[in-house]
């Protein structure tokens, strides 16, 4: 995740195409599109917010600048999901410098917003179901925790699997800058991740469990 090479990535043939009928005024072109990219825009706002309210509405602005603004985009400089983020991360931005009142880390469980990558770590948490919704809640409150800077680039690279081509797109900034910032964010989330499973209930649950 995060470790391809730094080559350049173009956009797919069939997504390129349904960007070239959308610009066309192909409606159901556009409703392809949304389907394959929506609720990949939507996690990456929630990721980076922990608002529902907030990651709907900035999924709503990135189509509606979709919409709008078809022609910005360059399939040469990038896939479209790439592009996608780059607007989703403007609007993060923004509601972040305007909200900058504490949001709470949501229950995902009881909402149902437990992503792929969500449930891999459930599946693969040895305590199982005990622990599974501590887990996952130390994991966004840690990811939540990190300057945006650092967030960005671990939601991108480690939990929506964008090389760093992929990213340095999205984020507007050097490859390096991107290899870094990850480097620098991972050896956080890490530090974060330890310091609660040993001060938290998780732990007090490890200590006191026999094998």
């Amino acid at each position: 995740m995060g470790d391809e090479p730094t080559t350049q990535v173009l956009a797919s043939p069939a997504e390129e195409e349904l960007w070239r009928r959308m610009v066309a005024g192909d409606e159901e072109a556009f409703g392809a599109l949304y389907r394959r990219t929506q609720g990949k825009i939507y996690r990456f706002a929630l990721r980076m917010t922990c608002s529902e309210a907030i990651a709907e509405d900035v999924t709503q602005e990135v189509f509606m600048t979709l919409i709008q603004e078809a022609e910005r985009y360059d399939p040469v400089r990038g896939s479209l999901l790439t592009y996608l983020y780059g607007i989703a991360r403007i609007h993060v931005l923004r509601r972040l410098d305007r909200d900058r009142a504490y949001v709470p880390i949501m229950d995902a469980h009881e909402n149902g917003h437990i992503a792929p990558e969500e449930r891999q770590i459930l599946q693969d948490d040895p305590l199982g179901n005990l622990t599974r919704n501590e887990v996952i809640d130390s994991v966004r409150q840690a990811v939540l925790s990190l300057p945006v800077h650092y967030r960005e680039v671990i939601v991108l690279c480690d939990l929506h699997e964008q090389s760093y081509t992929e990213a340095s797109a999205a984020l507007g900034c050097a490859v390096g800058t991107v290899r870094s910032r990850l480097h620098r964010a991972r050896a956080l989330l890490l530090e974060k991740l330890r310091a609660a499973r040993h001060s938290g209930p998780v732990s007090r649950r490890i200590g006191s469990t026999r094998y």
